[in-house]
């Protein structure tokens, strides 16, 4: 039987930091105690709100939002980061107490994060989601034995800005959830008006559509068609064409690549690069078990992050 040629793949385009030297300084800062302490912490580390029926909170929301954040950013458990932040304190002579593991596990049921923003006017969205494990084994155990336990996962939905790297809004939701399903959930955390928005064949429903154009009516939506994909409105119609349709009659004159090259959509594999971050940085697993602080877990995580793309992102260029 002849050998049947192997087909040579395009060879990996090289690129190179540009600004390595302020990219380096924010790497470092990243691992600075101070930078994830704000100034004020301890202003702000007691509670102070309103009284409330039963036992009073003895610290603040921010006081949590805090000790979770070292938590992930550390990779500690509830115990490891109440010692941590006790032996902190006892070095910066901080004459402040400290909350107890269950006191963390219990106040990040109802803790709300909100995401750090620096991003103003009209921008770019991209998004996508992947999979968070919540229960199981390794990949090396089930790929070389079969898995043996029953093995769950969560899914978190992402929607970010590819030019500055910040996460918009995140979701967080079982696996069964499809991705379309949480698209107008996540669009009520942007404020500023879009520009267009990228994201792959899985959000091709009308309920993305009309969650977009409701948002922002101007927006340029980057969604493939499926392949069986079929015209919603006839072209002959006295209504306004919609734009998922010019999309799809114009792949059908020019083909699917030409219109990904012609406009734009391969900006949306920059959704990839936020889950890459994600776990690279904190891992892909969840360590908490109930649904109300995986959540609150996985928006800490995001909320660290964008922390981190304010220090400082590479800038990179090809070589040629």
């Amino acid at each position: 039987m002849p050998k049947q040629k192997k087909t040579q793949s395009r060879p990996k385009r090289l690129y190179r930091v540009g600004n390595w030297t302020e990219y380096e300084k924010a790497l470092v800062e990243r691992g600075s105690i101070t930078f994830w302490l704000s100034e004020d912490f301890e202003k702000i580390w007691c509670y102070t709100g309103e009284k409330q029926r039963g036992s009073q909170f003895d610290y603040s929301n921010k006081a949590i939002e805090i000790m979770l954040t070292l938590k992930e950013i550390f990779h500690l458990t509830n115990r490891s980061v109440e010692g941590f932040v006790r032996s902190l304190f006892w070095i910066m002579k901080v004459d402040l107490p400290v909350p107890d593991h269950s006191t963390l596990s219990k106040r990040s049921k109802a803790l709300k994060v909100k995401l750090p923003k620096k991003s103003s006017g009209s921008l770019n969205l991209v998004m996508d989601s992947t999979g968070m494990k919540v229960y199981g084994e390794g990949e090396w155990k089930v790929r070389k034995h079969g898995y043996s336990k029953h093995r769950t996962w969560c899914k978190l939905h992402l929607g970010g800005n590819p030019d500055t790297g910040e996460i918009l809004a995140a979701t967080l939701t079982g696996n069964g959830i499809s991705d379309d399903a949480v698209v107008k959930e996540m669009l009520a955390q942007i404020e500023q008006a879009l520009l267009s928005c990228a994201a792959d064949g899985a959000y091709d429903k009308r309920k993305v559509y009309d969650a977009l154009n409701e948002h922002t009516p101007e927006v340029e939506i980057l969604i493939p068609p499926r392949k069986n994909a079929h015209i919603w409105q006839h072209g002959n119609s006295k209504e306004e064409r919609l734009k998922r349709d010019e999309n799809l009659r114009y792949i059908r004159q020019h083909g699917r690549q030409q219109w990904k090259d012609d406009s734009g959509y391969h900006i949306r594999s920059l959704a990839e690069t936020f889950m890459f971050r994600l776990k690279t940085i904190f891992g892909d697993k969840l360590s908490a078990r109930l649904s109300e602080t995986q959540t609150t877990q996985a928006m800490i995580r995001c909320a660290a992050l964008n922390q981190m793309t304010h220090l400082g992102m590479p800038e990179s260029f090809p070589v040629v």
